[in-house]
């Protein structure tokens, strides 16, 4: 039978009978208590790390090895990734990028349209896509997917330079103007937006936009160039180009003045 508690009047307190397994008058029993772990039972602080942190580390390696010209090591790499994980669109996404920088542009449209098919909605993708077809000459593909990239992630700053840069070449410089921008207001790789920008002004003809621009940027860059092998300190000698073309151009005029 299942015991119950009850009232005794005349001490008005609750008592339970004991049970048959209990004599009365016996120590009840104690309840559990957890036992402190062994040391060999606690959790190691150097665990293994998990599946995903090997995924992450593997990444930042293999885009490491990419930005160091390790092109070969660096595939290798995203073709591990994507034999633990066939349908990570973020890794046929960035081995598409490297392919492209490699020249192998068959295999790069591959993967980005896979990491497209994966993830619709994965906007590098459709950038890295659009650089693709601006390379092609495909301006009317490559600002469409622009266009998808950044309605799904407006802070997408590469894709808003990616973007002007297209439209200068098709030579709508108010619209590559206006993606710059708009680049500019998130306050990233404000170096190469000014660059960017300074060259559109440069060939729509405003030079003193276009020399203040390029000034702008070559201040940016020599604040983040850290070695010989940074981008910024490229890019900073391509401004350093397009700011003597700027000045020989106003040479020459002020030459042509003076005959």
């Amino acid at each position: 039978m299942n015991t119950r508690s009850f009232i005794d009047p005349s001490k008005k307190t609750y008592r339970r009978p004991a049970s048959k397994s209990q004599p009365s008058g016996s120590q009840p029993q104690k309840r559990w208590q957890p036992k402190s772990l062994k040391a060999a039972d606690r959790p190691s602080s150097d665990s293994q790390p998990s599946s995903v942190e090997q995924d992450m580390m593997m990444r930042q390696q293999a885009l490491s090895l990419a930005q160091q010209g390790s092109i070969a090591e660096a595939v290798a790499l995203f073709g591990e990734l994507l034999i633990r994980n066939p349908r990570s669109a973020i890794d046929h996404s960035n081995r598409g990028l490297i392919y492209a920088q490699s020249g192998l542009l068959e295999e790069a449209i591959a993967d980005y349209n896979r990491a497209i098919e994966l993830n619709p909605r994965l906007d590098s993708a459709y950038n890295n896509r659009a650089n693709y077809y601006a390379s092609q000459g495909q301006y009317l593909e490559a600002i469409l997917d622009y266009d998808i990239a950044l309605d799904l992630n407006p802070a997408n700053v590469r894709a808003w330079i990616n973007q002007g840069i297209t439209f200068r070449e098709l030579e709508m410089y108010d619209r590559a103007l206006e993606s710059f921008d708009l680049a500019l207001c998130l306050s990233r790789l404000e170096g190469h937006i000014f660059a960017e920008r300074g060259r559109t002004h440069h060939l729509r003809g405003d030079w003193n936009c276009a020399i203040a621009d390029y000034q702008r940027a070559m201040g940016k860059f020599y604040q983040s160039a850290t070695s010989s092998q940074d981008p910024a300190l490229r890019l900073r000698f391509q401004v350093e180009g397009w700011q003597d073309e700027l000045l020989g151009s106003i040479f020459e005029q002020d030459d042509a003045w003076k005959v």
